[in-house]
C-alpha cells in the first residue's frame, strides 16, 4: 500500500520505520527541515519538508493514489485538517488521526475521520482489560456505522440483576449479541434468560449512546 504519514515526531518516525519494514511504500511529511533531514539520513529519502494540511503539499506527494493517510502531529487541529483535505480533495479511502485531547474524539468522528486514535483512550482500555471487575470494556469500534461493541459485566449492584433480557430498556438501536453466563458460558441471547452477578453481555450500541447503556446495565 501507499501510505502518507503526516508528522515526523517520535510517533511518525517509528510508525514510518515499521511500515517500511513491512514492505509498504511510505512518504512522510514534516514541517521542520532538520527533523526531515534526520529522518532521510536514517530511513532513506522518505521525508518531504512541507505542511500536510496544505492541498499543494498533498498533491506534490501524490495523495490521489494513496491508500491511507495517517496524521500524527502533536496538534489535533493539524491532524484533522490533513485528514479532511486528503479525503475530500484527493479521495483517500482511509484516514487515521492521532488525537492528543480525548475530548476531540467525537468531533473527529462527526467530521468523517475513519479512525481517530487517542493514546489516552488506548491506555485506559488496556487498564480496563487488566481489571476484570471493570463494568464496561470497549471491544471494537464500528465507526463507519457510528456503532461500537462493548463487553458489560453484571455486578452485585447492577440494576438489571435478576431481570430477564426481554425486560431490559436498552437505548435506541442498541442490542445484546451474546451472553456469557458465569454458570453456562457463552450462549445466544434468549429473551427469557435471567441475569445474575458475574454474567457478561456483549452488546452493540451507537457510540453516542454508550453512557446511557452503561447506566442502564451497571448503574454507573
Amino acid at each position: 500500500m501507499y501510505i502518507i504519514v503526516v508528522g515526523g515526531g517520535q510517533v511518525g518516525y517509528h510508525l514510518s520505520k515499521q511500515l517500511i519494514a513491512e514492505g509498504h511504500e511510505v512518504l512522510l511529511i514534516e514541517k521542520d527541515a532538520r527533523t526531515c533531514d534526520r529522518i532521510n539520513e536514517d530511513l532513506g529519502s522518505v521525508c518531504l519538508r512541507g505542511d500536510g494540511c496544505e492541498a499543494a503539499t498533498l498533491d506534490e506527494v501524490g495523495a490521489g493514489r494513496a491508500d491511507v493517510l495517517i496524521a500524527v502531529t502533536g496538534e489535533d487541529e493539524d491532524n484533522l485538517v490533513s485528514c479532511q483535505v486528503a479525503k475530500v480533495r484527493f479521495g483517500v479511502r482511509r484516514t487515521i488521526a492521532r488525537i492528543n485531547n480525548p475530548k476531540n474524539d467525537r468531533i473527529f468522528r462527526l467530521l468523517g475521520i475513519d479512525a481517530p486514535v487517542s493514546s489516552t483512550q488506548v491506555i485506559l482500555e488496556h487498564i480496563e482489560h487488566e481489571v476484570p471487575q471493570h463494568p464496561l470494556m470497549h471491544l471494537m469500534d464500528l465507526s463507519r456505522f457510528g456503532m461500537e461493541i462493548v463487553d458489560v459485566l453484571i455486578g452485585e449492584d447492577s440494576p438489571v440483576r435478576g431481570k430477564r433480557l426481554s425486560d431490559l430498556e436498552l437505548p435506541p438501536n442498541a442490542f445484546v449479541s451474546l451472553v456469557i453466563t458465569s454458570r453456562d458460558g457463552p450462549q445466544a441471547p434468549n429473551p427469557s434468560l435471567t441475569l445474575g452477578p458475574g454474567d457478561e453481555l456483549i452488546a452493540v450500541t451507537p457510540i453516542d449512546q454508550e453512557a446511557r447503556l452503561r447506566r442502564v446495565l451497571t448503574g454507573v
